[in-house]
């Protein structure tokens, strides 16, 4: 009898361990959404989609494991703004496309600027001396120099020392300014009809200027362009345009008619025929918000997105709503007697007849 009383209690102790050590198993690995630091995060793996984000701000860091797919959304789940002199980098609309992401937020803070007896304060969240000077609304030129020196009126500013800007001779300016990226627009089968995907947000470049300054009395009375160099070139913004496969050759000017079986905009499958005409689409372009039109290469008339004028039975195909062709995603704009006979009808604004851009 005493023997089984032991055997009991083994039993039992031993249940009690096991119990205790798959409690602790579970605590360490259970998924975390908040780090204080990196190495809160090295012992579990990423959830799909997730990325660990690090973001330094102002000396503090904070890590965090999340979904967010922009910096901006980051700085919102993270309770963190900033205001209007306050700089990050990257820029607030970049993609979070990295497992391990950084983000870097400069704060501002005032400065005092001393340039002769022109004296100026200024919030600007940049280090360097000759940026931050800048910032604060100054002209460097290449051969001036900057002294970081005490200030006499710290009560008054709160500032203990000043940026006093020394100015040289034989001045010339050094400025660096942005390039701007343009937007491309590509066709992709994978992306619904009538919605769009940024695929490339843009990035842009930089270019170095380097002038000639004239001045009098030490005021600059003018200056000319010596050098400039490109040293980053901008990256266009690319959006894919949404379109289904469409069973059909492109119609041409020497078609003249197309036919093919095609996805109304109820997702049904219908028999469409297409057809040209040449005439002006000013009228029309106001249905749908706009001004004007251009002629593709090609001899299609698009506007300013690059649909297509389309002339389609409105009661089937309302202005403005985006349909699918032959030669590209079109926007409905016009109508014709063709649709009382043949409502599935697409008729493309061309200038296949006139060829004269109009």
């Amino acid at each position: 009898m005493r023997t089984l009383l032991k055997s009991d209690n083994s039993v039992y102790f031993l249940a009690i361990f096991l119990a205790g050590l798959i409690f602790a198993l579970g605590l360490k690995f259970m998924p975390k959404t908040f780090a204080e630091n990196e190495d809160d995060f090295s012992d579990y793996s990423l959830i799909s989609e997730e990325h660990f984000v690090t973001v330094f701000d102002d000396g503090t860091k904070k890590v965090i494991k999340t979904s967010a797919p922009t910096v901006e959304d980051v700085l919102e789940r993270l309770d963190i703004s900033l205001s209007e002199s306050d700089s990050i980098s990257p820029e607030l609309s970049v993609k979070i496309d990295a497992d391990h992401f950084f983000i870097n937020i400069y704060r501002s803070r005032p400065i005092l600027v001393l340039d002769g007896v022109v004296q100026k304060l200024a919030n600007v969240s940049t280090l360097d001396p000759k940026s931050a000077v800048r910032s604060a609304g100054f002209t460097v030129y290449d051969g001036d120099t900057i002294e970081i020196v005490p200030t006499n009126n710290f009560l008054a500013t709160g500032i203990s020392s000043a940026y006093k800007l020394i100015r040289g001779a034989g001045e010339t300016l050094t400025l660096e300014d942005d390039l701007g990226f343009e937007t491309e627009t590509i066709k992709d089968y994978t992306v619904p009809s009538g919605s769009e995907e940024v695929r490339v947000l843009g990035e842009l470049g930089k270019i170095r200027r380097v002038y000639k300054i004239q001045t009098e009395n030490g005021i600059e009375v003018s200056r000319e362009l010596v050098s400039e160099e490109i040293i980053r070139n901008p990256v266009n913004r690319v959006v894919a345009v949404g379109a289904s496969i469409i069973d059909a050759v492109p119609l041409t000017a020497s078609m003249g008619r197309n036919r093919y079986t095609a996805k109304n905009l109820a997702g049904e499958y219908v028999e469409r025929q297409e057809t040209y005409y040449d005439l002006p689409m000013s009228g029309v372009m106001a249905f749908c918000g706009k001004t004007s039109y251009s002629v593709r290469e090609d001899g299609v008339k698009v506007d300013d997105e690059g649909y297509i004028l389309v002339a389609a039975e409105l009661s089937r195909y309302p202005r403005c709503s985006v349909v699918e062709t032959s030669l590209g995603l079109g926007k409905v704009y016009d109508t014709g007697s063709f649709a009382l006979t043949n409502p599935e009808q697409f008729d493309i604004a061309t200038d296949w007849t006139n060829r004269n851009g109009i």
